[in-house]
């Protein structure tokens, strides 16, 4: 049959509204029309007759490539707009995006895409997930389409390397591991970033923390304080680490250093540092300690990790403590205080034979201030405590709280209550941001100050 009769034969009808229960439903889903046997046959055939005519389709932009489909079928044969609307987007997101899923990496509402097999794609969005009607046809297409967007960061995926962090080229962070040790079929997860990076106003305004911790994290950063930012997965960490880099003077040298280069910062004078896996023959690595070992080579005024995780710690806290001051990190951690338990345990995983009483006087004079994140059970993501390290008492690394978020309960709709409020307490770091200039009044803090 000819691609003409096929176009002519085909019948995908415009959509039926998708039901509320598709959405949510754990039971299996009928086979969506745009995956319908006849469907994918002339898209591949159609596809076929594209590369007669063009040898790279890959170098079109996205404009040029859609005209040139469209002329491909209006030449063939007469088609409704529906079905050359769904034929002409599958096939150019195919080729110069990433399939199915590339109109929810458009959409700017969803803020994380998490694929668990080829019918099984769930967004989040507004802190809620959302199962999406997006398919893909099966294993092979969705291991094509993974291959497609870690070569962006010259990564590699395969069953000799079956797990994966890699970047997209807007920024999104991607995270994959494949069958079978991913039992259901390959997983991928996409951590997306709004291409305009929130600043910490913006934040106050979403309630994700109050005007006056505002200013005083602003006058934190500028004020060369070192600030870790903790919190469970998903909990904003490298949103607030993005809005709090935007108060790093412009005249100043940043250096920041990330598995997966993910952080969005607006200074002209920056250098990233991305880490390396090791090549096919298991070398080649390079590690997040030893690209935080060379930044301290490189004159940096400031000094940002994305995210602790290891050895390297011990290297940061040096470099807190050997006159880099004012860097910043994000630790896994749900509270200010297993933040401090978990830096000292990433500090023994550097080999160092040290005594538990000099890492914790290590954490104690490299940390000022620790920035607690969380995301609750609406979705919401607040920083529900700010805490400065004050010092060492009885071999203990002792802190205070500066302000806090106190839940009050749940409203009708399920929102998350609650008042941000300050302990009344001046940090003991005043001194030191009032020798950079910087006066903060008492009544930022709360009454009794």
């Amino acid at each position: 049959m000819s691609l003409k009769e096929r176009m002519q034969g085909l019948a995908p009808k415009a959509p039926a509204p998708v039901p509320e229960s598709v959405f949510t439903a754990e039971e299996p889903k009928p086979r969506p029309s745009y995956l319908s046997e006849r469907f994918l046959e002339l898209k591949a055939e159609v596809q076929a007759a594209l590369l007669t005519r063009i040898t790279n389709p890959e170098s079109l932009s996205r404009q040029a490539l859609t005209d040139e489909i469209l002329a491909l079928i209006d030449a063939n044969a007469a088609i409704t707009p529906i079905e050359k609307e769904s034929l002409t987007e599958g096939l150019v997101n195919e080729i110069v995006g990433y399939g199915p899923i590339q109109p929810l990496l458009d959409d700017p509402d969803i803020s994380e895409i998490m694929i668990n097999g080829p019918d099984q794609i769930y967004v989040e969005r507004q802190g809620q997930l959302i199962r999406t009607p997006a398919a893909f046809r099966d294993e092979r297409h969705v291991r094509a389409i993974l291959e497609k967007m870690v070569a962006f960061s010259g990564r590699r995926v395969d069953e000799s390397s079956p797990m994966v962090d890699a970047r997209l080229p807007d920024g999104s962070r991607l995270n994959a591991v494949l069958r079978p040790l991913s039992v259901n079929g390959d997983a991928i997860t996409i951590r997306k970033f709004s291409k305009d990076p929130f600043v910490l106003s913006q934040l106050v305004e979403m309630g994700t923390l109050s005007a006056d911790m505002a200013r005083f994290l602003e006058a934190a950063v500028r004020g060369k304080l070192n600030v870790v930012v903790s919190g469970g997965t998903g909990s904003g960490k490298t949103t607030t680490l993005n809005a709090l880099s935007a108060f790093v003077p412009g005249h100043e040298r940043i250096i920041t250093i990330e598995d997966a280069a993910e952080l969005q910062l607006q200074q002209d004078h920056k250098i990233t540092l991305e880490t390396r896996p090791p090549n096919v023959e298991g070398r080649g690595a390079i590690p997040m300690r030893e690209l935080v070992r060379n930044a301290l080579r490189m004159r940096p005024d400031r000094i940002i990790v994305g995210e602790v995780r290891g050895g390297e710690a011990l290297d940061m806290l040096q470099a807190m403590n050997t006159g880099h001051e004012g860097s910043l990190t994000t630790v896994h951690a749900n509270t200010p205080r297993d933040c401090l338990s978990r830096i000292e345990t990433m500090v023994l995983m550097a080999g160092v034979d040290l005594p538990l009483a000099a890492i914790r006087s290590q954490v104690a004079s490299a940390i000022d201030i620790i920035v607690q994140q969380a995301r609750l059970l609406d979705g919401s993501r607040r920083i529900i405590r700010i805490t400065e390290v004050v010092g060492m008492e009885s071999g203990v690394v002792t802190t205070q709280d500066l302000f806090a978020f106190e839940q009050s309960g749940v409203d009708a709709q399920g929102r998350v209550t609650g008042t941000y409020r300050g302990f009344g307490i001046r940090p003991r770091a005043s001194d030191r941001l009032r020798a950079q200039g910087i006066d903060l009044p008492g009544t930022l803090f709360g009454a009794g100050s």
